[in-house]
């Protein structure tokens, strides 16, 4: 008998027509630990808050079917007891955290199950471990970074020891030292057998390993596809790709040689599985493939704008920021040229929100300390600071401020003074742009994470301000949108305008980026080209970052290929590389 039965769930929100799941019906083994994909808003974490009873009992809207959790009907079972079955950690770690210190927030709920005070203590204990806050326990939780929090919500569901534990992009907001140590945890988890595990992710190189079955949803609340990792990925790579699904990029890689010829038997899904088909793969002779590519050596960059050089379009002089005696940013210096793309990029809590803030004057930095093309910041108007620089905050709940989508798309324009016409010009424009026109009249705090998102960066891009800065742009996002998204921005940087992006992806960073600056502990520790910067691989352990998964399975490669793959960041730059080396297979 199946552990977990969900039978013809279907969903709607309260205000929107369109159903979120669609006559959904899946069965969940115990000890089983399945990953559940889909494109933005196809209904992943609703069908998550259909497993813990917030649907239907927190009345979001209208609910048919039926869902079992370990034999009892989730809606006969109150919410209190069915979170003593189901562990959950949501994608906004803030939605959940609700005390003052990190060691009163694990100790909440065990609290209220009335377990006894020292195994109390013994569970804060193992669970701040496993997620690396233990030197953190007495810290107030507001003082935390967003990955922390992120680490934090994952604590408590482990504390309470549940039979199920549910994971909503649970590393969303962690940097790579942080993924790696709560995928750790989790592969942990599923090797006691003890928990039957749901986990929404997409940074799927990391996961595979130890995933036992892929259900992918498609658009609109149904079943697109299940089975197991190596038969959705291999058999269904075009499907999902039309989908706007991730796959795992040595899973993309290999489809891409395949294509130009070369299959890598088995099919690699991991890291280690690309090593090994690669080194036995068929021999290869020097004639060339018919595939078009180009060298990759030296990694090319985009032409820079004409903009005069002369004058940095972000200027930062020995900017210094503390809180009480806790140091966040410390004699930081930074030039930005106008038309770069900058990657800020370094650990949770290295202070790169903080800087970004200060480059945006939310947090007024010192008189003579940041300029936009030579303007000391502290001397601009709010008008003039909105015509220069757009800001798209990590939660984008944060910065809604109307009641639909299309009103909080004009209020922004309607600041500017511009005209009616021109305002609704644009406002249809982005909506169309950003797959959003048939949520115009929904309630931003409606919307999917997803779709939350792509609204803030479309109310930020409406402006055309010189200077754009965001924090986690492809947070939430589906692979279709992320690449339309930094597409979009890459086409914004060809024409002139200056970006700048706080990420945690390495992916990103590398073929996207111009430039990357790297903080560690509120210093500055790098600025510069970012294929040095993977060269150096003691910073990178300091700055808790790593190399994205084609960038290490390259370097390894060097050693017995050739120098050449060295200096491969990403899927485009390992085909050209393999392809004008001549390592081709033999006809």
């Amino acid at each position: 008998m199946a552990f977990i039965t969900l039978a013809d769930l279907h969903f709607t929100y309260t205000g929107r027509r369109a159903e979120t799941l669609a006559g959904v019906s899946m069965m969940f083994q115990e000890g089983e630990t399945v990953l559940l994909l889909g494109a933005s808003g196809s209904g992943k974490s609703t069908l998550a808050l259909c497993l813990n009873g917030l649907i239907p009992h927190a009345d979001l809207g209208r609910f048919a079917g039926m869902a079992t959790v370990a034999g009892y009907e989730t809606t006969s079972m109150p919410i209190a007891r069915l979170s003593q079955q189901i562990g959950m950690v949501f994608q906004d770690p803030e939605a959940q955290l609700v005390m003052a210190t990190v060691e009163e927030e694990v100790a909440f709920g065990l609290e209220n199950l009335c377990v006894p005070a020292e195994e109390i203590k013994t569970r804060i204990d193992i669970a701040l471990s496993q997620v690396g806050l233990l030197k953190l326990r007495e810290a107030p939780v507001e003082s935390l970074s967003g990955g922390y929090k992120q680490r934090l919500s994952l604590a408590c569901a482990l504390a309470m020891r549940p039979r199920i534990l549910v994971f909503d992009e649970p590393t969303a907001n962690l940097d790579p030292l942080g993924t790696r140590d709560v995928f750790a945890a989790i592969r942990d988890l599923k090797q006691t057998g003890l928990y039957t595990i749901i986990l929404i992710e997409h940074k799927l190189d990391d996961v595979l390993d130890f995933i036992d079955r892929v259900v992918v949803l498609a658009a609109g609340g149904k079943i697109l596809v299940e089975g197991d990792p190596r038969t959705v990925f291999t058999e269904h790579a075009e499907l999902l790709t039309k989908e706007g699904i991730w796959m795992p990029q040595v899973a993309l890689l290999a489809h891409r040689l395949h294509a130009s010829g070369w299959t890598l038997e088995p099919f690699p899904l991991t890291h280690e599985e690309a090593l090994a088909a690669w080194k036995h793969a068929p021999a290869r002779t020097n004639s060339l493939s018919e595939v078009a590519c180009s060298p990759v050596l030296p990694r090319t960059l985009l032409p820079i704008s004409s903009v005069k050089q002369s004058v940095p379009a972000v200027e930062v002089r020995h900017l210094s920021f503390h809180v009480g005696e806790q140091r966040i940013l410390e004699d930081i210096s930074l030039r930005v040229p106008p038309g770069d793309f900058l990657a800020l990029v370094g650990a949770n809590g290295a202070g790169k929100t903080t800087l970004a803030y200060h480059l945006a004057d939310i947090v007024h930095p010192a008189r003579g300390s940041v300029f936009h093309y030579g303007a000391d910041i502290t001397t601009l108007s709010p008008r003039e600071l909105l015509k220069r620089v757009g800001y798209v905050f990590q939660n984008p709940e944060h910065q809604f401020v109307a009641g639909s989508v299309e009103e909080e798309l004009r209020f922004g324009l309607q600041q500017l003074h511009l005209p009616a016409w021109e305002i609704e010009q644009r406002v249809r424009r982005v909506l169309e742009q950003f797959a959003l026109s048939r949520y115009a009249k929904a309630n931003p705090f409606t919307l999917s994470h997803g779709e939350k998102r792509r609204l803030s960066v479309a109310t930020m891009l409406l402006s055309d301000q010189q200077i754009l800065i965001l924090d986690e742009p492809t947070f939430g996002q589906d692979q279709r949108n992320a690449r339309a998204l930094l597409d979009l921005l890459q086409t914004l940087n060809r024409a002139g305008q200056t970006i700048v992006i706080i990420t945690h992806d390495m992916a990103l960073v590398a073929e996207y980026a111009r430039h990357v600056a790297v903080l560690v502990q509120g210093q500055l520790r790098y600025h510069g080209q970012v294929a040095q910067l993977f060269a150096q691989a003691n910073l990178l352990q300091e700055a808790h970052l790593g190399l994205p998964p084609i960038a290490k399975l390259a370097q390894q490669l060097a050693i017995t290929d050739g120098p050449g793959f060295r200096h491969v960041l990403t899927v485009e730059q390992f085909l050209a590389q393999a392809l004008t080396s001549g390592e081709v297979p033999a006809s």
